[in-house]
């Protein structure tokens, strides 16, 4: 069964740009290293520019599970984390359809 994640992750004010650029380089290394995951998206909440959303699909637990285990994502998923201003809150997801 695919399962999911949805991440909310509150940056900095004034650290969106680089947040957004470091997200960018973190994505690159899951779409390259994890088949696994089928979506890794980053929204950017309308009434909130500093919050953000991630919508994360992966083909089964297995799959989420190994996410952002590599050191190629560790490398890149440091600066992301310079640009919180707290932790993420996720909430884990059964896809339905």
């Amino acid at each position: 069964m695919a399962v999911g994640i949805i991440a909310t992750l509150k940056v900095q004010e004034g650290k969106q740009a680089d947040f957004e650029a470091a997200f960018a380089k973190m994505q690159d290394v899951v779409k390259a290293e994890e088949p696994g995951c089928l979506l890794y998206s980053l929204c950017q909440d309308k009434d909130d520019a500093t919050t953000y959303r991630v919508m994360e699909q992966y083909t089964d637990e297995d799959a989420r599970k190994t996410h952002g285990r590599s050191p190629a994502f560790g490398e890149a998923a440091a600066p992301v984390g310079g640009c919180l201003a707290g932790a993420p809150e996720l909430i884990e997801v059964n896809i339905v359809s």
